[in-house]
């Protein structure tokens, strides 16, 4: 795991480079190398930043150069015992035990056509010191992020955008079209950039570059044929399946930890974890009593210590109690693009921990929600299906009745009005709409009514691409439609992404064992009524955890890996809110209308709407926007 930067045909390559690695040491503290070489009439520099997981010698560092490739990549490969084996057998001869080696001489036998073999996360790029082609290419479903910026033939990459930022001088311009999306799903879909002129790599995708300046992209990998393929398919041994990937993600030199919130994902990879290695760490986080009680938030922490007393797990619990108003700014810069999730705080001081005890990488169940219908919203839109068809005066009464009652007092908050009222929000519209409204903040009309009318545009496209990738499969079951939306687009945009960047911050390596090749393809062979059974998400996930894991933790309530947001708000952060909406940058612009802000914030603050976490993402939003535009960042677009 580690920070890859570089240029091509660059002007200055050299010195944009290092400046370039510099931004990224917090993702490899442990080692810094580069690579120079002629591209034709130009120059082509990689750098690299190394967090040592695999072959902690020196033959493990990067970029790693043999035989006229040059290599420097970000990542895991859980096969590379395999390929190694594969290529042995063909006289390769290795120097050292690190994937990168494997990675290196896979891609000199196979080329691109080495990625589709490839299990793992990574971002790579090869260069090819014969033909003086750069390569870049990202892993199947978008664990590993990677931005790249051209200009005329040359390019620059590295794996956070703030890198590309600090070495443009200034040039690149806000995409506001970026930050609608940002302000309707609370991040920023992987099909768009916060600055117009860079973008991210898709997944399971690679692009070439040559001296003459000629572009060649290829597509490796599609969630949308994977899901095509599932159906009909014999649904497989999903336990052995997770328990196989849980396995390969504990191949490392170093220590080894687990999530372990309490729920079922981080429960079962932890139960699996323990069961090959013994006496394995967990890290777990609480909350402050009175946060977890206004906010109506579920004893996670009873949960975790018996899934850590049943299968001997030294589990370390962490109170989340953190000085927000010093936090936000820091997550707002190292989550490179506005995001507004606060679980983004919880990954960070969980790695923070970890690391102080010299942990380097952890497991997480990130994934399983997506994949096997987990979230609430995959049963509500279920629900939703059947309450249509309740006679509509019937459902006026309803609706009317949930509208006057409050969300919370001075004292408490009202979780199950919270749901109702989010429910009712989309219960009654076509499934796409619904769908989005279902998992977005505003419906179309409170975003427009938010923004600078000059926007509606933005919002309109925005809306449509949400439309576009929703039905861009020919599916006939409801629930594998809303997985694959989520696959594609709220996997990538919101929950990796803050897990790489929150993650690599703390120095520490995350991996995900249900974003997982072969999890993925077990997923979508498993019909939805499998996944959603009666009222009970994630049922065939369920089952297969019964094997290992008692039935009161498989199926106790679903928990959140989330933070205490309208406590926060009502103390912590309402001098904030204040101060944002009155003289925010985002409001002085006018890409925020200050009128309906401050809606936003009597309604929350008198208890009848829960507008925690719009405020939340608007207050990220405008630090990430100040930075944005700032002299010492870069400048608005016009």
């Amino acid at each position: 795991m580690c920070g890859i930067a570089g240029t091509y045909r660059w002007p200055d390559g050299k010195a944009v480079t290092d400046r370039l690695a510099d931004t990224l040491a917090h993702r490899g503290p442990d080692g810094a190398g580069r690579y120079s070489h002629r591209a034709g009439d130009g120059e082509v520099h990689l750098g690299h930043r190394r967090l040592a997981i695999i072959d902690l010698s020196d033959t493990g560092a990067q970029p790693m150069v043999s035989g006229g490739l040059a290599l420097s990549y970000n990542g895991e490969l859980y096969n590379a015992p395999e390929l190694r084996a594969e290529l042995t057998a063909t006289g390769v001869r290795f120097r050292g035990t690190s994937d990168t080696e494997v990675l290196l001489e896979a891609w000199r036998r196979w080329g691109t056509d080495c990625l589709p073999r490839l299990r793992g996360m990574f971002a790579l790029a090869v260069f090819d010191e014969r033909t003086g082609e750069l390569v870049l290419a990202r892993d199947q479903l978008g664990i590993k992020p990677l931005f790249l910026l051209r200009r005329g033939a040359g390019l620059v990459f590295a794996s956070e955008l703030k890198a590309l930022a600090a070495v443009t001088g200034g040039s690149l311009e806000v995409d506001h079209a970026a930050l609608v999306a940002s302000l309707l799903y609370y991040w920023v879909p992987d099909s768009r950039c916060a600055f117009r002129e860079a973008e991210k790599l898709p997944p399971g995708s690679w692009l070439r570059i040559r001296p003459d300046g000629r572009v060649e992209r290829g597509r490796y990998f599609s969630l949308r044929d994977v899901a095509h393929e599932g159906r009909g398919s014999e649904p497989p041994d999903l336990a052995a399946v997770v328990e196989e990937s849980t396995r390969r993600h504990l191949l490392s030199d170093v220590p080894v930890a687990t999530f372990l919130s309490g729920g079922l994902d981080s429960s079962y990879l932890t139960a699996l974890a323990a069961r090959h290695q013994p006496g394995i760490s967990a890290y777990t986080i609480g909350f402050r009593a009175e946060d977890a009680k206004f906010e109506a938030m579920p004893d996670d922490l009873r949960y975790a210590r018996q899934v850590a007393q049943r299968f001997g797990v030294d589990l370390h619990e962490i109170e989340i109690a953190p000085n927000v108003l010093d936090l936000l700014p820091r997550m707002t810069y190292h989550l490179d693009e506005p995001i507004g999730d606060p679980a983004a705080i919880n990954t960070f001081l969980i790695c923070s921990a970890a690391r102080e005890a010299g942990v380097k990488v952890m497991l997480s169940g990130m994934g399983a929600d997506e994949l096997f219908a987990g979230y609430r919203k995959h049963l509500a839109n279920l629900i939703a299906l059947r309450y249509q068809r309740v006679p509509r005066p019937l459902r006026r009464g309803v609706s009317a009745a949930v509208d006057k009652l409050p969300v919370a007092t001075s004292r408490r908050g009202y979780r199950s009005v919270r749901f109702a009222k989010r429910f009712l929000s989309f219960a009654e519209l076509p499934e796409e709409t619904a769908f989005r409204r279902s998992y977005t903040m505003y419906d179309r009309g409170e975003l427009l009514a938010l923004l600078d009318p000059d926007l509606a545009p933005a919002v309109e496209d925005v809306l449509s691409e949400h439309a576009d990738v929703y039905r861009d499969n020919e599916l006939d079951d409801f629930v594998n439609r809303m997985c694959l939306g989520d696959a594609r687009m709220f996997l990538p945009g919101l929950n990796l992404t803050y897990t790489d960047r929150s993650s690599m911050a703390a120095s520490t390596e995350v991996r995900v064992p249900y974003v997982d090749v072969e999890v993925v393809k077990a997923a979508f062979a498993v019909p939805g009524d499998r996944k959603i059974v009666g009222r009970q998400g994630k049922a065939v996930l369920k089952e297969a955890a019964t094997s290992i894991l008692p039935r009161e933790i498989v199926y106790r309530p679903k928990g959140l890996f989330s933070a205490p947001l309208r406590a926060w708000m009502s103390r912590d952060l309402a001098p904030l809110v204040r101060e944002v909406i009155n003289d925010g940058e985002l409001v002085r612009s006018g890409f925020l209308r200050r009128d309906a802000l401050m809606r936003l914030a009597a309604e929350d603050a008198a208890g009848q709407r829960d507008f925690s976490k719009h405020l939340w993402h608007v207050l990220t939003l405008e630090y990430w926007y100040r930075g944005a535009t700032s002299g010492s960042g870069q400048r608005q677009a016009a």
